[in-house]
């Protein structure tokens, strides 16, 4: 018999278990905004309001700026919500994404996949009502290339998944320029580029960084199955790259001195950082003393200043 002293919720040990809580309505809010990755859409919204800055060679309506932000947050949203869905067993194994809502069971797949659809719903609706539908269905198109080319295919698949599967990530700029111009034009298609040979080195420096997180989850990303110092290399020749291109958009846009002063300065540190982790891998550094995540964070300092001189530059000259 059980004594009235000795709750039978208790166990063997004489500690009750505990109770699981219900989550608070704020963490499922946090939950749900998580899946969207808001640090990856601040960085598309740098590359989509100047672009915007540019094509008006001055300050674009505002409410058009409004309307192309919120659009295009609502589609970069809901690509990033199918990837976190597609790559929910990948996020479970690496220590820097097991947090993550999908992993910790704070959001279910049936329901993350709703809000992924429903994102992209009003992602295209916002664009193509209060835009124009040249640019919805060029966030359309570019959401559909990274769930179903990179995220389902190449990622997976091959070392070059983060070249080719960038691609996605380069339409904002055509995105923003077509909202103010309705068209395309070579001046776009020059910031496309720009974030293309940009974002490898981007990329690979990270990698390098959680390189036994993409090892344990079976990514082949390129610092996984290649050593350090050929993964430096080509972080270098596409830095190298990069830069040139940046500078090709002022003969090709006809912008004004400050932005190749600022492309040229911020380039030069750009490729002073993958020199210095070039050198420190061919000096066989350990992982620790690579410090590729100095050229991590610096890479988003550069693209920022890049693409901020382009919105500003047609502000002063």
């Amino acid at each position: 018999m059980t004594s009235i002293d000795a709750p039978q919720a208790q166990s063997d040990t004489g500690i009750a278990p505990a109770v699981p809580q219900r989550p608070r309505p704020a963490d499922v809010i946090g939950a749900y905004v998580g899946l969207t990755k808001p640090r990856i859409i601040e960085l598309l919204l740098i590359t989509t309001v100047p672009a915007m800055f540019l094509a008006a060679d001055g300050v674009p309506p505002l409410l058009l700026v409004l309307w192309t932000m919120i659009g295009g947050c609502l589609a970069a949203g809901s690509a990033n919500v199918f990837n976190c869905v597609l790559d929910r067993d990948i996020d479970q194994r690496m220590r820097r994404t097991r947090r993550r809502a999908l992993p910790r069971h704070m959001v279910g797949t049936r329901a993350a996949t709703i809000f992924g659809l429903i994102l992209g719903v009003a992602a295209t609706l916002v664009l193509g009502l209060a835009v124009n539908w040249l640019s919805a269905v060029l966030a359309l198109g570019a959401n559909a290339f990274y769930v179903f080319v990179y995220t389902m295919w190449l990622k997976r698949r091959t070392t070059q998944n983060i070249v080719w599967g960038g691609i996605a990530g380069c339409f904002p700029p055509l995105i923003g320029w077509t909202a103010v111009t309705g068209e395309l034009a070579w001046a776009p298609f020059v910031l496309f580029a720009i974030v293309f040979f940009w974002t490898p080195p981007h990329t690979w420096a990270l990698a390098m960084r959680y390189r036994e997180d993409y090892a344990a989850a079976d990514v082949p990303m390129l610092p996984v199955v290649m050593a350090a110092p050929k993964v430096a290399v080509r972080i270098l020749a596409y830095s190298v790259v990069t830069v040139l291109v940046s500078l090709a958009l002022w003969p090709i846009a006809g912008t004004g001195p400050l932005y190749p002063i600022v492309a040229a300065v911020a380039g030069v540190v750009f490729l002073v950082e993958a020199v210095n982790l070039w050198r420190r891998a061919r000096e066989g550094k350990l992982d620790a003393a690579l410090k590729p995540m100095r050229l991590f964070h610096w890479s988003n300092s550069y693209v920022a200043l890049v693409f901020a001189a382009a919105a500003i530059d047609p502000l002063i000259f």
